[in-house]
């Protein structure tokens, strides 16, 4: 197949025409600007949503094939470096959820001020980033793109963040590029030990077909990639950038960071650090399944103490992002299969949660729960927006969140030995503490009496932001009331992961 008859490419190649479009803009031609930034978010709308059929027809016509779509040009070759594309159903999906975020994320920053122009140059640049992470194959080239994809959030959150945004981007960089650091390590050790015939690769296929990776190498590279993804999905104790960093982004890059930025720590952890090195992952998974567990319960208990509402839902995202690698550490389908409903639920309900905290300080210029009351009824279509993302995410029936915790914890309890059980009942029990902090900030919030009485001649959303948040809130309740049609489509895909790691256990 022609790399350019391959849908993939243009999941690149959209956001870099729609860089191209703002590059001529007008700076002070907002109307241009705005009209850009929706027509390239809606094109991979409407490409993610026709990636979705054409996986659905591929496996239903009975193509087994671990990766679809695949396509390969030689980049460089004295190092076999390939632009190697191709997805499974968890690359699938976690495509459709960055072009729906992305798309919420344009009429979340509809108002952005000031230079919105330079704003969605760095925010589609970033994007590039993040779909062409999932659409590689090839170990250079996916390292290429994660950077692609960090390397915008210093400016997006030093020029267009608020409170301390210098200190904030400034850590969030330092300690994601540490991260980096000890990933590219990794990567360098896999490649060098990617063959047994002396034709090394950076296929990600190849590499796990070829099972080169000496065991005792394994041992050593394993904790750098798993540490290295680790931190961006913000694990314990390489989490404590996430809550500065998301406190001070403007809202959008909120919603983009936490909502599919984080994910990458995920999907990186079992595309790479697990799939490539078995024999480590099953030796070392304990630690790290370990360290997962607290960050779960510390997540949740620190939200339950804070009192700025991006801060509360910045530890909520370390605690929701702990379940998503301790799931994976699991080592089976099932429980894996939970940790990709995870990214998706927690993906779609904290962009919902940043863009409705965005759009609350941008009304009220607080953040701090004890200076709001009463908000439900001078802004109720918020409110009941607000309502909808925290029941989510204590996990009710009937949205994405309960799906999602409750595959990941008949998964994990499959295990039969003491220690895995013992940490899954520990995992579960975020579910109360999650409950509380939820409960308390939406009684704090939107009840009770009007604390600023100022608050009262605010306005409800206006149509671009009712626009931004519905199409998030219809997206929750469809995974919370149609689980199945995304199961069916990731299940499959962890099937090989799983047989690497069955021979080790």
């Amino acid at each position: 197949m022609q790399i350019f008859d391959n849908i993939l490419i243009y999941f690149v190649i959209v956001p870099l025409l729609t860089l191209l479009g703002l590059a001529l803009c007008n700076n002070k031609s907002i109307k241009a600007i705005r009209a850009v930034a929706v027509t390239g978010a809606s094109v991979l709308v409407a490409l993610a949503s026709y990636l979705v059929y054409l996986f659905l027809q591929a496996r239903g016509a009975g193509d087994t094939s671990e990766m679809l779509l695949q396509s390969s040009i030689s980049w460089y070759a004295p190092l076999n470096i390939n632009l190697a594309l191709g997805v499974d159903g968890v690359s699938v999906v976690m495509i459709l959820l960055s072009a729906f975020i992305v798309f919420a994320g344009v009429f979340a920053s509809w108002k952005i001020n000031p230079l919105p122009k330079q704003f969605f140059l760095w925010f589609f640049l970033l994007s590039i980033g993040v779909f062409g992470f999932f659409i590689s194959i090839d170990l250079f080239t996916m390292f290429m793109f994660y950077e692609v994809a960090l390397i915008p959030m210093y400016l997006l959150i030093g020029v267009w963040g608020s409170g301390n945004k210098n200190y904030s981007a400034m850590k969030l960089t330092l300690m994601l590029m540490g991260g980096s650091a000890f990933l590219m390590l990794a990567l360098i050790g896999i490649y060098f030990h990617s063959s047994t015939d002396g034709h090394l690769t950076m296929n990600l296929l190849e590499i796990a077909k070829n099972n080169a990776v000496p065991h005792d190498w394994q041992l050593y590279l394993f904790p750098m990639a798993f540490v290295g993804f680790g931190v961006l999905g913000a694990m314990f104790p390489f989490h404590t950038w996430s809550p500065d960093g998301h406190a001070s982004a403007p809202t959008a890059v909120s919603m983009l960071h936490a909502g599919v930025l984080m994910k990458l720590g995920g999907y990186g952890c079992f595309r790479i650090a697990i799939y490539l090195m078995p024999y480590a992952a099953s030796e070392l998974g304990w630690i790290f399944l370990t360290l997962t567990g607290i960050s779960i319960v510390y997540g949740a208990f620190s939200a339950c103490v804070q009192t700025d509402l991006k801060y509360i839902n910045a530890y909520s995202s370390v605690s929701h992002c702990g379940m998503v690698l301790f799931a994976i550490l699991m080592f089976n389908q099932t429980a894996m299969t939970g940790a990709v409903m995870q990214m998706l639920s927690h993906g779609l309900m904290t962009a919902l949660f940043f863009a409705l905290i965005g759009m609350i300080y941008g009304r009220t210029h607080t953040r701090d729960i004890r200076e709001m009351g009463g908000m439900m009824h001078i802004m109720p279509y918020l409110g009941v927006g607000y309502v909808i993302a925290g029941l989510a995410s204590l996990g009710l029936p009937g949205l994405s969140g309960f799906a999602a915790e409750m595959t990941i914890f008949i998964g994990s309890f499959q295990h039969g030995d003491m220690f895995h059980r013992v940490l899954t009942i520990a995992g579960a029990s975020s579910i109360v503490i999650t409950a509380v902090y939820i409960l308390r900030v939406v009684g704090k919030l939107l009840f009770g009496a009007v604390q600023n009485e100022h608050h009262r001649e605010l306005t409800d959303a206006s149509w671009e932001e009712r626009l931004s948040t519905a199409v998030l809130m219809v997206c929750v309740a469809a995974i919370g009331c149609f689980p199945n049609f995304f199961i069916n489509i990731i299940y499959d895909s962890f099937a090989p992961v799983v047989d690497a790691l069955k021979v080790f256990m």
